[in-house]
């Protein structure tokens, strides 16, 4: 599950810094494209020391679900506001908070699957 959580912030650093980079270039840049880095960061933080520190894995990859959750509920959120108010258009942002949004839910539901399969073996 770490190595999940390293490639999903990977993932969502390069949205961050392609969303920025995209902003320079139209001379708009600002701070808020690079949101999905922030988040980015954390999950591989995250996946970074519970590869190194085995007793909080644990502890570690459920800090990082609850980013992804919580990654996932704001993009989604938004984007489901933007679309009942009419303002939903193929911008820039709409594709990096889509983009956000479904590498978090990936990641989260990657993460319950993980975790329940945890569970059952340790039933078993």
């Amino acid at each position: 599950m770490s190595g999940i959580s390293i490639v999903s912030g990977i993932l969502l650093v390069v949205i961050g810094i392609a969303g920025y980079i995209y902003g320079m270039n139209a001379g708009n840049a600002s701070v808020t494209a690079l949101i999905p880095a922030f988040f980015g960061i954390v999950l591989i933080a995250c996946g970074a020391i519970g590869t190194v520190a085995e007793g909080m894995r644990k502890h570690l990859m459920h800090l990082a679900v609850v980013v992804a959750l919580l990654g996932f509920i704001l993009t989604a959120g938004r984007l489901v506001m933007k679309a009942a108010t009419g303002g939903l258009e193929a911008s820039p942002a709409v594709m990096s908070q889509g983009a956000m949004a479904a590498v978090c839910l990936f990641f989260v539901v990657l993460a319950i699957r993980s975790f329940a399969a945890a569970r059952s073996a340790r039933a078993d």
